[in-house]
């Protein structure tokens, strides 16, 4: 299948938005959103995009880049808002824009960005599932999209060396000789 017959998608298709208050049982010790809670938040909102994109079930294959830019402190808002960046054959770059927001003052602000990589997956064994094109159409889609062949690479380049990386870990019980 060439890419000029393949299905073509706009970025905003796959937009997804989920917000949450910032309750005393999701904070650190700093009184912050604790930062595994917020990757759940990411990673759950962006599979969404990801499905919706590809209209299939899909898997994370990894979560690329976490850029934590502001702490989200307890009784505030975060919002996480989701849409594909780019489109492999079965692959999906998946940017994430998390918002936090006063919820007293109404002030927001930029928490964290976000990319991650999904695969769709087929129902059936060893079929593999082609994912539509993407097309961004807002300045902020058009900015984001532009860089994707380069995180590509660069996501191609780690692989290829966590493959390698991981014939070397040893899977012993720590505590046996």
């Amino acid at each position: 299948m060439t890419n000029q017959s393949r299905e073509v998608k706009k970025c905003w298709e796959s937009k997804v938005v989920q917000t949450h208050r910032v309750f005393p049982g999701d904070v650190n010790s700093h009184r912050t959103l604790f930062g595994g809670r917020l990757m759940s938040y990411i990673d759950d909102t962006a599979s969404i995009s990801a499905s919706r994109h590809s209209r299939s079930d899909v898997v994370t294959a990894s979560m690329d880049t976490l850029d934590f830019l502001h702490p989200i402190h307890e009784n505030h808002s975060v919002c996480i808002e989701s849409y594909v960046t780019g489109a492999g054959n079965t692959s999906m770059e998946v940017f994430c824009k998390i918002m936090g927001e006063e919820l007293s003052s109404g002030e927001r602000y930029l928490a964290a960005t976000s990319f991650i990589t999904f695969v769709a997956v087929s129902k059936v064994p060893g079929e593999k599932r082609m994912v539509p094109l993407v097309v961004p159409t807002s300045k902020e889609e058009q900015f984001i999209c532009s860089g994707y062949e380069s995180r590509k690479a660069k996501r191609m380049s780690s692989r290829s060396f966590h493959e390698e990386f991981a014939k070397t870990i040893e899977n012993k019980l720590p505590w046996s000789e």
